[in-house]
């Protein structure tokens, strides 16, 4: 699996095997510590101990913590993609009810497992607290581009301005449902779930 794609939070992209090994621990250290001291507590110096690297290395990559948030966030945005792409390449084409499931529950999944995901997901809460457009911008960008073809629509503005819709409205959701219950309040995805059908059934039927 890949490590995380060349972002502008990358002060130097790896170019050997060696080089991505190092900024993947680096970037699993950042995960492991969100989740246990938080962002503001979060330092250079201790990713670089829990990752077993020189504190340079970490500088090699990054300028501060803030670009390495930025960076897991981009490889969240990255592992979400090919978990959703492999599903529906071993399903295939079960209309767009199914990959709509399929999104939202991928998306679920990694708040519940991924290290560090329920603090910075695709950069929405970076700085933690804070809520940000642009990140689903990108998501909605991407479902764009990877559903178009399953879905048998042309990936114009249209399709796109539909999925950041859905996108806005399931980011809103989800974190309610996880500020009810830590592992996501069931009855609130079950509204989510609903309430995105019935959008994209207008749009999409």
């Amino acid at each position: 699996m890949r490590a995380v794609s060349h972002t502008p939070s990358l002060r130097r992209a790896p170019v050997q095997r060696r080089s991505a090994e190092r900024l993947a621990r680096i970037l699993d250290a950042c995960a492991g510590l969100l989740d246990e001291v938080g962002y503001d507590d979060l330092s250079t110096r201790a990713v670089a101990e829990r990752a077993g690297v020189p504190i340079g290395s970490v500088y090699r990559f990054f300028s501060n913590k803030r670009q390495m948030a930025d960076a897991l966030a981009q490889r969240n945005l990255e592992r979400f993609t090919d978990r959703v792409t492999e599903r529906l390449s071993v399903t295939g084409d079960r209309g767009w009810r199914y990959a709509m499931d399929v999104v939202l529950d991928t998306y679920l999944d990694m708040k519940r497992t991924a290290p560090g995901f329920s603090l910075v997901d695709f950069g929405n809460q970076i700085p933690v607290g804070a809520r940000r457009a642009e990140p689903n911008h990108r998501v909605a960008d991407r479902l764009t581009a990877l559903l178009a073809g399953h879905l048998g629509r042309p990936a114009d503005d249209d399709l796109r301005r539909t999925f950041l819709v859905a996108v806005e409205t399931a980011d809103a959701l989800v974190d309610l449902a996880f500020r009810v219950e830590p592992e996501g309040d069931e009855k609130v995805v079950a509204e989510l779930r609903a309430l995105l059908r019935a959008y994209l059934a207008r749009v999409l039927d």
